[in-house]
């Protein structure tokens, strides 16, 4: 099991739009192998090739965000890195700061605001319905996209677990959020859209 560390590195390599990395999104790091029907390898590879596709454009034409959640057996926790399009995110944080402008760098102070957006669209609830708190890592900046890094502590059971990603829904009516989940020998691909912003975790 790679470290915490590690594990961020590698998914900086995905959306490079090179050759080396799509392959790895469509069996590497994501692991989208046979766990996956053949439509929802198909579903998540078009959005990540639009997503690569569009990292050198000013604008991009659709609303999506992408996230992976990968088990870590030894230390009992998710990783979970969330690609959100910058623009769409400082409008996000511009809402949630009393409508005060918020521009995203490398260098910026914005870590409390982010996290706290973060924590009321994205979680984690057990099947007890006790939603886990999770750490804030912090964010880097790539082109036109910010990758959030959060770590969740979690040694009960998934099975039955509900997965909250609401990010940038109330916003745009064509936002589509895509999590990948990696659990022990498990892998699931979960959409999120405008009236379904929870899911209950089945494997």
């Amino acid at each position: 099991m790679m470290s915490s560390k590690r594990f961020f590195k590698k998914l900086l390599g995905l959306y490079r739009g090179d050759k080396r990395s799509l392959k790895e999104l469509s069996g590497g790091v994501l692991g989208l192998t046979r766990p996956f029907s053949a439509h929802l390898r198909g579903i998540t590879f078009f959005l990540l090739l639009v997503l690569s596709l569009t990292a050198s454009r000013p604008a991009h034409p659709v609303h999506t965000s992408v996230t992976q959640m990968q088990y870590n057996v030894a230390e009992k926790t998710f990783e979970v890195s969330l690609r959100i399009f910058t623009d769409d995110l400082e409008e996000a944080l511009t809402k949630e700061n009393n409508n005060q402008r918020v521009h995203l760098s490398d260098k910026d102070t914005n870590g409390p605001l982010i996290e706290r957006y973060l924590r009321k669209h994205f979680g984690l609830t057990t099947p007890g319905r006790q939603r886990k708190p999770f750490k804030y890592l912090g964010k880097e900046a790539e082109v036109d996209a910010t990758w959030i890094y959060v770590e969740i502590p979690y040694s009960e059971p998934v099975q039955g677990s509900s997965l909250q990603q609401s990010v940038l829904l109330d916003l745009f009516d064509d936002q589509i959020n895509l999590v990948n989940v990696s659990y022990l020998s498990e892998k699931k691909t979960v959409l999120f859209r405008k009236n379904t912003t929870q899911q209950v975790l089945s494997w």
